[in-house]
């Protein structure tokens, strides 16, 4: 049996623990929330190190992977302090490949019921896979990197903008603390509707789903929203709010759809290399599960 951890610093409401069985190894599961609180986080991975088969890195991200270039964010290096042993992982791989995919599958799937072609991304940066498979699609996209993380009412109109903008910024707001730029703990469950010249502008609302929620206007009939790390009440809600189309871009288990972090330390628990797995082996892994995005109608 192995078994991958998602420590998150997000809010333990959201706690989940899964058995299932990948490539016919049973792998259990398991997301910890520790409500914001990076040291409680860091004492997790500690108490775990070399006691499970994979860790993920849940509600913060090591790094940002914008195209090429890698932007460590150093506020978040100390909550994995304390891993020396077990492999440790925070989607990015997961995020360059399986989502990389989404905006095809939306179009085959329901793409003439989706018109315009125009995409709010909550922020390139952070979904820079998914970015990209939207544009190849032909999608006209606003990426909301500085409203959505900065507060800064900003909309960036091109990935090369959204690359400018981390090469000028990521050197200093990698250094900030993380729960200034992304919502942790209790903030998750706080809504503040925001922007919504450019989410009435949008068809398709994708990205992290904490910041699609935190802004979102009351009503959005007939949107999809394009994302992941959804529990039955996310999805009660976007149906409440007139969500058409959900696509989460990981798979469904048990009701909700878990990070691109837990995914990945499942396919490298699974691998059992000891190791983060390579994109080449991640593209294998993913095609021999046949692993694919979800899509449920909700109105």
């Amino acid at each position: 049996m192995k078994r991958a951890v998602s420590i998150s610093l997000g809010s333990s409401k959201r706690d989940k623990r899964v058995q299932l069985e990948l490539l016919g190894e049973q792998v259990v599961i398991e997301r910890i929330g520790t409500d914001g609180d990076m040291e409680r986080a860091a004492q997790l991975y500690r108490e775990l190190d070399g006691q499970v088969d994979a860790f993920g890195v849940g509600g913060a991200d090591l790094g940002l992977l914008v195209d090429t270039k890698w932007y460590p964010l150093h506020s978040v290096k100390p909550m994995v302090r304390f891993i020396h042993k077990t492999p440790v992982v925070d989607g990015t791989g997961l995020k360059t490949t399986l989502e990389r995919g989404s905006a095809a599958f939306l179009e085959q799937a329901v793409g003439a019921q989706v018109q315009p072609k125009r995409a709010l991304f909550t922020a390139g940066s952070d979904r820079w896979g998914m970015s990209v498979g939207f544009l190849e699609q032909g999608y006209d996209c606003v990426f909301g990197d500085l409203m959505f993380a900065l507060d800064v009412p900003i909309p960036l109109r091109s990935a090369q903008a959204v690359k400018r903008l981390a090469a000028v910024l990521m050197p200093l707001v990698s250094r900030l603390p993380f729960s200034m730029i992304y919502p942790t703990g209790d903030k998750q469950e706080a809504f503040v509707p925001k922007h919504e010249r450019w989410y009435k502008w949008a068809t398709v609302l994708a990205g992290d789903c904490h910041f699609i929620k935190r802004h979102m206007p009351l009503q959005l009939p007939g949107r999809t929203v394009v994302t992941n790390t959804t529990t039955a009440a996310d999805v009660q809600l976007f149906r409440e709010r007139g969500i058409r189309y959900l696509v989460t871009t990981t798979p469904v288990l048990e009701g909700r759809s878990f990070g691109t972090n837990m995914m990945e330390a499942a396919l490298v628990a699974v691998a059992g290399k000891g190791r983060k797995l390579t994109t080449p082996e991640l593209v294998d892994m993913i095609a021999r599960l046949d692993f694919k995005p979800q899509l449920q109608q909700l109105n």
